[in-house]
Order: structure tokens, then sequence, then C-alpha cells
């Protein structure tokens, strides 16, 4: 006879494979859709934690970042190409080069008045300023001196 924790466990069991597969398919299509290796992270403490392990996507004039280990289908964050600033550099100091790729540039960024840090490597930080210098001319303008296309004086 099966017990009660007996299928209990049989149904932990499939639901930690179907995840895992879940995972691993949602970061294949997004491998193969041209999404680059990416972390980030809110908390700009010294110590180097709170670093989440993830995908970055562009879409049209967003830059979408997808996290490694979930198994929902929407992105967890949103970077717009008109407020993203990309600020200064630096290398990663204590327990980081352990937590992120080798060879990760981090930079600490805006996006809308919300600061972060991004690591990522040199070849993506180069298709990052890339992707946001070739925002169409006019389209980022200083804040209050156009609005609606009429010049205000």
């Amino acid at each position: 006879m099966v017990s009660l924790a007996q299928i209990l466990g049989l149904v932990m069991l499939i639901a930690l494979v179907l995840a895992i597969v879940v995972i691993a398919v949602r970061r294949s299509v997004l491998a193969r859709s041209g999404a680059i290796d990416v972390c980030w992270r809110r908390s700009l403490t010294p110590d180097g934690r709170g670093w989440v392990l993830g995908q970055g996507r562009y879409h049209e004039n967003e830059f979408l970042l997808y996290r490694s280990f979930s198994p929902l289908p929407g992105a967890a964050r949103k970077l717009h190409r008109g407020t993203l600033v990309l600020g200064e550099r630096r290398q990663p100091v204590g327990t980081e080069p352990d937590l992120l790729p080798r060879d990760a540039v981090i930079r600490r960024c805006t996006d809308g008045g919300t600061t972060f840090e991004l690591a990522l490597s040199e070849e993506a930080l180069t298709g990052l300023r890339s992707w946001l210098e070739s925002l169409p001319p006019g389209t980022r303008s200083a804040p209050g001196l156009f609005q609606r296309g009429i010049r205000k004086n």
C-alpha cells in the first residue's frame, strides 16, 4: 500500500523536475533569441551581496532582464533606452569575483531615477553602449526643453 508520504514525495519530485525543465527551456529560448549573460543588483552595499544572475535581451526600446533560475516567462526588470544612463565603471571587489562571471565589468547605472549595478562582459558592454547610442536623433532631449515637439523658451 502506498503511503501519503510517498505520494507527497512523488508529487514534489515531479514538480522539481518540471521546474528544471521549464527553466532549461526558457534559458535555451533566450539564448537562441540573442540574449546575453548579465547580472544586476539594486543593493549598492560594498559587501557584494544581492547579485541576480540572468540574461538580458534587447527588445525595441527596452533592455529586458530575465532571472536565470526563474520559471516565470516574463522579464524581471525592464530598462528603457531613453532613460538608461551608464555610470561609473568598477572592478569586482571582495566576494564578487566568485559570484559574477569571469572578467565581468561592473557599471553603476540609473534608469528613471532608480540606481542599480550591471555586471557584464566587455563585449556585452560594448553592445549595450552601441544600443544606447543608436537611439534615433531627437528622441532623447533635455527634460523640460521640449514637450510634444514644441520648443519652450
